[in-house]
């Protein structure tokens, strides 16, 4: 095992011995309470710091130190203010603590732990409060972050705390994870990529349940839990009383109103799929795409997963649309100079160049190709989609978001975080800030279904001209504290958090009105709520709506706004007042009932981070635009590379042609098991070879690969719109014959001809 210079001269651990985790859900958010147990078994008073990952949406609202029998609270105070008492602290000998979110990235805290005496241990409790996001199996998802990769700061960037990540090959301290789960809503199950003990239901009708995590676990990758609830696409509001003791009028003092909306879009509207557009697909080839998925057996190298998924992306387009593809790493290049009409002869030459990529192009700069791209114009009638795979280890996050944010009319952006470590703040934030949606490859995950999940959300009509009306008695007032909801799409959860100021003594419900445009046509949705607070939610509703409130101002303050000093004010005393990190403020706690002198400079200590096994330990610098000396990621080997050759699929989908069917020949017939011959001897007479062909195509799909539609329902699509174009005669027949032919049973209409 490599030494990962976190160690002491004489090779004693880190400081850092365990964590223990509980995890406090109800319905769809998530109170998590992480106590981390530090010891300093040096022989010198020592300063220890440690960088690591949360969500990127979690609201921090809890910081405390436990020193022997006594608990010290933090409080959250102006970000310099907190710095120089921390610092006076530990100068003078007291035990201080300071907690601070990264400037760059919300997804980055750092946790400084100052003056701890000689065998002295310390208990750190940090409690955060998120959203669960919905997948597509209408599953919720908790994800607890335990890899943070370095990430990689172009020339010129100030990388504050992300140039403190570091990562080493293994994690010394261990982890314990409870999880206790209440919904309205019955449990149905709850998985996770860990091994988990048996799920305890706490009552009869199953809407609260606790599980633990199994004994023995290495904390060396994200642990993910999917809870699955019946009816979980209902609509909900939670109205949260406010604080008796908060300022009048503050945010803190009202109630605060939570409104979860799961959009049904009329099915008449949504059986078509558009055919136009613009699509850019942007591919992450740095050096980091060459390490594995996961660390498991079987694992496919990210490259090689991200090329077949360009493979199924571009057999899926309509013809007529138009696409390019690029390829960024410490400098960018496009398959074209600008996007090209969807044709058999650009699909060739494009399916060509995604064959000889590789993750050869240095480090991750994504600002550039990003700039590039939306300096080409638009082209009339093609909306654009803009499709980025990343591992997203990148320094300057939030400058990313704010180039998307600009350009957010102009298109639609879809992003994808492949393998563990990649930043929630950039993947999450791009599709927030481009009206898209983001996806999560981990651990064993098959990147495909989850990207052609996202081309579904691509080819919906798009939605516009939303709005949303409030009605309320007279009396009250509903002050919007999330911000405008640009995008919506079928099944998919929008949040919107609101204060509501006064009272009243008219009818205690109220209601919130969304309407919009689908295809030029009117809809409109209303959800009616009880205006008087639910059971006690512990202020959680009002630190997601403050959490909320925070990042808008800040991505204000970012572009500049009218007054950039009356905008940090206002960010300061929300997150004081409710008690919630931001980029301008810190958490500090500080033993005043501890002062001991202090012999010599304090031993400073980085506590280590889980990264790619790929990257050795350092600390990222990247000042001069290019990574540190480091030794290139595992590359894909003979064995490893992708399993075009031998997956059947796979096969199948690229004999593809762009208008959608496929030729008689002999690649087909081997991908069937059969030789040419046999399928030319069983073709109809009637029918032409090209149309046998991509009927068995169908009915093998159908009949072989159906647990896999996801991946390949527009191939289908596409297909059988083809067929539908060429005026099969006895189109029955064909598909009996196909059947005995192939050893299937599927029916006519299942092909969708």
């Amino acid at each position: 095992m490599t030494t990962c210079g976190l160690v002491t001269k004489e090779k004693q651990p880190v400081p850092l011995k365990s964590i223990r985790v509980e995890v406090q859900v109800k319905s769809h958010v998530a109170t998590v309470t992480s106590t981390l147990q530090y010891v300093n078994e040096e022989e010198r008073h020592l300063e220890a710091l440690f960088v690591f990952p949360l969500p990127a949406d979690a609201a921090v609202c809890h910081f405390s130190a436990k020193i022997g029998d006594q608990e010290i609270v933090a409080e959250v105070q102006d970000r310099q203010t907190a710095r120089d008492q921390y610092d006076d602290a530990v100068s003078s000998g007291q035990q201080a603590f300071l907690l601070e979110e990264s400037k760059e990235s919300s997804d980055v805290f750092s946790l400084s732990i100052g003056c701890l005496s000689p065998g002295q241990n310390a208990d750190i409790t940090i409690t955060y409060i998120t959203e669960l996001s919905v997948q597509a199996d209408h599953s919720l998802r908790f994800c607890l972050p335990a890899v943070l990769n370095p990430r990689y700061t172009p020339a010129g960037s100030d990388a504050g705390i992300v140039s403190e990540i570091s990562s080493c090959d293994s994690v010394p301290y261990t982890l314990t994870l409870s999880v206790h789960v209440s919904s309205p809503n019955p449990i149905s199950k709850l998985e996770s990529n860990c091994t988990l003990d048996p799920l305890v239901f706490l009552n009869s009708d199953h809407t609260q349940a606790t599980v633990n995590l199994s004994s023995g676990h290495k904390f060396d990758k994200d642990v993910e839990l999917f809870l699955y609830y019946q009816n979980t696409h209902q609509p909900t509001a939670i109205v949260e009383a406010g604080v008796t003791t908060a300022k009048p009028g503050s945010l803190m003092s009202d109630p605060v109103v939570m409104i979860s909306l799961y959009p049904e879009f009329p099915k008449e509207v949504m059986s078509s799929l558009a055919t136009r557009g613009e699509f850019v697909f942007v591919i992450d080839r740095s050096g980091s795409m060459g390490c594995m998925m996961h660390n498991g057996e079987g694992a496919q190298i990210r490259i090689e997963s991200a090329k077949e998924t360009l493979l199924l992306l571009l057999k899926s387009l309509p013809m007529g649309c138009y696409f390019n593809i690029y390829g960024f790493g410490s400098h960018f290049e496009s398959f074209f100079p600008q996007s090209v009409v969807y044709n058999q002869d650009t699909m060739d030459q494009a399916l060509k160049k995604v064959n000889e990529m590789t993750a050869n192009m240095g480090g991750t700069e994504i600002l550039q190709p990003l700039k590039h791209i939306y300096s080409q114009p638009c082209y009339p009638e093609h909306p654009r989609q803009l499709f980025v795979f990343t591992d997203g280890e990148v320094g300057n996050t939030k400058v990313v978001l704010d180039l998307v944010k600009l350009h957010a009319k102009s298109h639609r952006c879809f992003s994808f975080g492949i393998g563990e470590g990649a930043s929630t703040a950039l993947i999450t934030g791009m599709a927030k800030e481009g009206s898209g949606h983001a996806q999560f490859i981990t651990g064993t995950d098959r990147m495909q279904p989850k990207v052609m999940e996202s081309l579904r959300f691509a080819l919906q009509p798009a939605v516009n001209k939303i709005s949303v009306q409030w009605k309320v008695p007279d009396g009250i007032t509903v002050n919007t504290l999330s911000p405008p909801i640009n995008v919506l799409f079928q099944g998919q959860r929008s949040l919107i958090y609101a204060q509501l100021k006064g009272q009243s003594s008219e009818s205690s419900e109220g209601s919130v009105i969304v309407q919009y445009n689908l295809k030029d046509q009117p809809v409109t949705n209303q959800l009616h709520f009880c205006l008087k607070p639910t059971e006690d939610t512990g202020l959680s509703i009002h630190r997601l709506a403050a959490r909320s409130l925070i990042r808008c101002l800040e991505q204000e303050e970012r572009t500049g706004g009218v007054d950039v000093e009356d905008i940090k004010r206002r960010m300061v005393e929300i997150s004081v007042e409710a008690g919630v990190s931001s980029v301008h403020t810190a958490f500090i706690a500080i033993n005043k009932h501890n002062r001991e002198a202090v012999k010599g400079p304090l031993i400073q200590r980085r506590v280590p981070t889980q990264g790619l096994r790929c990257v050795p330990m350092m600390r990222i610098a990247c000042r001069m635009g290019s990574m540190p000396n480091r030794p290139m990621p595992m590359m894909a080997n003979a064995c490893a590379k992708s399993d075009l050759h031998k997956d059947p699929l796979l096969q199948l989908i690229s004999l593809q042609k762009a208008s959608g069917c496929w030729e008689l020949n002999a690649a087909l017939a081997r991908v069937f098991g059969k030789t040419e011959d046999e399928l030319t001897n069983q073709k109809p007479a009637q029918v032409d070879g090209s149309v046998w062909a991509t009927l068995l195509s169908l009915i093998w799909l159908y009949g072989y690969k159906i647990q896999q539609q996801i991946e390949w329902q527009f191939v289908a699509m596409k297909a059988a719109s083809w067929i539908g174009s060429q005026n099969v005669v006895s189109l029955s027949q064909c598909v009996c014959d196909g059947n005995h032919l192939l050893g299937c049973q599927v029916k006519e209409e299942t092909l969708g001809i």
